[in-house]
């Protein structure tokens, strides 16, 4: 079957073209898709564990099994740098600073920093502990797909987001996100956007402790019918 492979950034450097198209067999994934398209090219083929996978412009994971015509589209890491780094889930305290490090640089005029924390109460209660769990690898996944829309639309805007699991107390850090842009009105923009697609689509869930009791924030309302409590 034929499929059509897009390169961007050095890999359509290196390669000399934006696109091909391939011959690969029935029940082909996607990995094997890029390992075809980059025979020629080994030491591209090397960057395998550093560069994403796109399936019709949507993220998909190297296993996921291609059909005729699909286009295949090798993502490197956006704004230069790596998605493990730029985009992140981890257990341990957030470094505002460091985020804001992997996007500063001297063409850009403004960083703007939105910092997530845990508040001591909601919906009328006393919040004592937040536990936020994750899906991590598709998390940080989606959490690169939300930079990757925010470029899309400020295309000067450099984004880093590093989010936290984890038992976290009142005043601590959940979220951080970074937005560079030589001019303050887009960073501020991309910022915004990106804390609330992050409530949207990324995998990641929070329960909220209380002095009388704790709750999975969204889910209340749906386990209350389930349990024939409302």
């Amino acid at each position: 079957m034929n499929i059509t492979v897009r390169f961007f950034a050095m890999f359509r450097e290196q390669l000399g073209t934006g696109e091909k198209t391939i011959t690969i067999p029935e029940g082909s994934t996607a990995r094997e898709g890029f390992d075809t398209a980059l025979a020629d090219a080994p030491a591209l083929q090397g960057l395998a564990d550093s560069v994403m996978l796109m399936v019709n412009q949507e993220y998909v994971d190297p296993d996921h099994v291609l059909q005729g015509g699909d286009e295949l589209a090798i993502i490197p890491p956006v704004s230069g740098g790596d998605h493990r780094k730029h985009f992140a889930v981890t257990e341990h305290e957030l470094n505002p600073r460091a985020v804001e490090a992997l996007v500063a640089g001297p063409g850009e005029g403004a960083i703007v920093t939105f910092i997530g924390a845990v508040r001591d109460h909601a919906r009328g209660r006393i919040v004592t502990l937040l536990e936020y769990e994750a899906y991590d690898a598709a998390a940080e996944k989606m959490l690169a797909r939300v930079g990757d829309e925010a470029r899309a639309r400020w295309p000067d805007v450099t984004m880093a987001i590093t989010h936290r699991t984890g038992a976290l107390k009142p005043g601590e850090a959940s979220v951080v996100i970074a937005c560079a842009s030589p001019h303050r009105d887009a960073a501020y923009e991309a910022s915004a956007f990106a804390i609330s697609r992050i409530k949207e689509i990324v995998p990641i869930w929070k329960k909220e402790h209380y002095e009388d009791g704790s709750t999975w924030v969204g889910s209340e309302a749906d386990y209350q019918r389930l349990t024939g409590r409302l």
